[in-house]
């Protein structure tokens, strides 16, 4: 169900960038306007409540993607500013403990790089039994580790993949790995980390024309394909609306081979809004045969889903973002490492949630409005 997204308090004007990160923890609430004794879990102005935690275990990747990353350049962070192992299960622990997370998605970066990823699952899943762990990655890699992932404790795979041609692969990521993340993707299905979802994103000239073809071969093993609108969230600056592929697009690419009708299962505060697909009959607006499995669209952009979402981020080094776009950023792991107790860190949390912006790092929907400022910060930095 939707939350109705009402107007915040005022706190400086649209869009502010207000430096909370310096707060401590007896001052950072006065300094959020959270009221004071609020203490039920991680909820922002506009009444959501963020359940599902995004947490990046590294910024390096080991491809390049074009809409992510730049091509050479970018400075990772020193070793010593990353979150240990020690300090992401304690964090982990005051999120599912403390503030209410149910759900947890180890990001990146590339997670596969962390040598110590194996640990780091099992130390979860030993203090959280219950609780859905899953990781994004770009394969590379998985074939090798998939199975040692399943036994570590994680619960399943989501496989950034935007194309089933070498040469269209290698032109987006700058690499040419396409068999390595090909076997990365069946050795996850294999290992019983499923469902295995894809991601793909859609960049207009380049891979637009795939999609109806990636989608069949997801559909033929099984695999839940999710395309995403390209967001500005890229290393070089470069993005713009009128070049991205939106979710009437990747629609109407579709509809050429096959039909979409509404999937009946709640969202749930899913990003993805997922379709029934069947195949079509040619020539015809309509349907034949049964479900072939579904498909989701992550409209990110034209149909934004912000006044139902209920994700918190935590960055590499510790810094919790409350929304993608966010210009503002919160440093936990600074308080912990200076010997914060597990409530003053749960409290820090909740102030910088208390002030998550509305949409896209606004008091206004708008993804390429006039104000919109995109963040210094590449997805690959922040933890998709």
């Amino acid at each position: 169900m939707s939350v109705q997204l009402g107007m915040p308090q005022p706190r400086g004007g649209t869009g502010s960038t207000a430096d909370v990160s310096g707060a401590d923890s007896s001052g950072s609430a006065a300094l959020s306007g959270r009221p004071a004794g609020m203490t039920a879990g991680l909820v922002d102005r506009y009444g959501r409540r963020a359940t599902d935690m995004r947490l990046s275990l590294t910024d390096k990747c080991n491809l390049r993607c074009t809409y992510c990353m730049p091509a050479e350049g970018l400075e990772w962070l020193a070793k010593q500013a990353v979150m240990s192992a020690d300090e992401i299960v304690r964090i982990v622990r005051i999120g599912v403990d403390l503030l209410g997370v149910r759900e947890l998605r180890l990001t990146g970066g590339e997670p596969l790089v962390r040598a110590d990823l194996l640990d780091i699952i099992a130390a979860l899943r030993q203090a959280h039994p219950q609780l859905p762990i899953s990781m994004t990655t770009n394969a590379v890699g998985l074939d090798k580790k998939a199975a040692g992932l399943k036994a570590a404790g994680l619960s399943r795979i989501n496989v950034s993949l935007d194309s089933l041609h070498e040469e269209t692969f290698t032109k987006l990521t700058r690499r040419p790995f396409l068999d390595k993340v090909l076997a990365g993707v069946d050795a996850a299905w294999a290992a019983g980390l499923g469902p295995v979802k894809l991601n793909a994103v859609l960049m207009r000239g380049i891979n637009d024309a795939e999609s109806p073809a990636l989608l069949a071969w997801a559909l033929d093993r099984g695999y839940e394909l999710r395309f995403i609108e390209q967001m500005p969230l890229d290393a070089d600056h470069g993005w713009t609306r009128r070049n991205m592929i939106t979710a009437a697009e990747i629609r109407s690419l579709l509809s050429a081979d096959y039909v979409l009708s509404a999937d009946p299962r709640d969202r749930d505060g899913a990003p993805a809004e997922r379709f029934e697909v069947r195949a079509r009959v040619p020539g015809t607006d309509a349907a034949t045969g049964p479900v072939l499995g579904t498909v989701g669209i992550i409209a990110s952009v034209t149909e934004p889903f912000c006044s139902d979402c209920r994700r918190t981020r935590i960055t590499a080094e510790g810094k919790i973002m409350s929304c993608l776009f966010s210009r503002e950023e919160v440093d936990l792991l600074g308080l912990l490492r200076e010997g914060a107790s597990d409530e003053q860190l749960a409290e820090r949390w909740q102030d910088a949630m208390w002030i998550k912006p509305k949409a896209h790092g606004m008091d206004h929907v708008g993804l390429g409005a006039p104000d919109f400022v995109q963040p210094d910060r590449s997805m690959s930095a922040i933890g998709g």
